[in-house]
């Protein structure tokens, strides 16, 4: 009985003396609170998407509060009402957060593009883009099996006929659907202002996209030669859109022999 009694004790004066220990180190080894990154972080509104460039929320508040970045207008899904809310909290002006929306540059759904074979395997681009590139015979589209849909916090994505569409009026510029993309196909422009996007990505050369979708750009340089702002360029057999430079006035869209060049009223 004695012994079962000095067991016990035993374990219960260990047991009481690791307490003891713990206690003190988690005093003395006690990470100090940033009040001030709290009260940032209070502000944001959780999406954690790195839409800031940095971790997410909790690393952008930290960055603000040790003045590593003076922006507060970092924070696309909160806009300008959080920008004004950290800028109240840090007690600076407040910055003006440039709206934008996501848009998906390919056409090339199931009546435009033609098809090499029939996918089967698990519902996923990021997978089905292992095979060859994906079913489509352009391996530079759309693949339309939704991954960026369901990376989407905000249902502002969803598949049309073989091919992802973004919702501009629900889209809150988080770039979930940017970094999900295995084609990189997504790109954020600018809301509130008319301007064109080519909504193409096929590098190869004009009579090869031609095969491959009706509505691919062939780099023909018709649209770099309508543009009056230089906002259009052809680079790798495919034109892109300047959109700092494009004022919308739709001459590209006009030249454009095979459709690829739309006009996006993002308002």
């Amino acid at each position: 009985m004695m012994k079962i009694v000095i067991a016990v004790a035993i374990v219960a004066v260990t047991g009481l003396v690791a307490g003891l220990g713990l206690a003190i180190a988690s005093v003395i080894m006690a990470v100090p609170k940033d009040e001030k990154a709290e009260k940032i972080r209070e502000c944001l509104p959780g999406a954690n998407c790195g839409a800031c460039g940095f971790s997410g929320c909790d690393g952008y508040a930290a960055a603000l509060s040790k003045g590593d970045t003076e922006d507060t207008a970092l924070c696309a899904p909160g806009g300008n009402d959080t920008a004004k809310a950290i800028a109240g909290v840090l007690g600076v002006e407040a910055g003006a957060v440039q709206p934008s929306a996501a848009v998906v540059l390919c056409k090339g759904h199931r009546r435009n593009a033609t098809e090499k074979y029939i996918y089967q395997g698990v519902y996923s681009c990021k997978m089905a883009v292992q095979l060859y590139g994906g079913p489509k015979d352009c391996v530079y589209g759309c693949i339309g099996l939704g991954d960026c849909e369901a990376a989407c916090p905000y249902d502002a994505i969803h598949m049309c006929d073989g091919v992802a569409r973004v919702n501009p009026l629900m889209c809150r510029a988080c770039r979930m659907c940017v970094r999900t993309c295995p084609k990189g196909l997504i790109e954020m422009i600018p809301l509130h202002r008319t301007t064109a996007a080519v909504t193409c990505k096929n590098h190869d050369k004009g009579a090869q996209t031609r095969k491959e979708c009706k509505v691919g750009c062939i780099g023909c340089m018709k649209c770099v030669k309508a543009c009056e702002y230089d906002a259009v360029k052809v680079e790798n057999f495919v034109a892109h859109v300047d959109y700092s430079k494009c004022i919308g006035c739709g001459k590209c869209h006009e030249a454009c022999p095979t459709g690829s060049i739309d006009l996006m009223q993002m308002i």
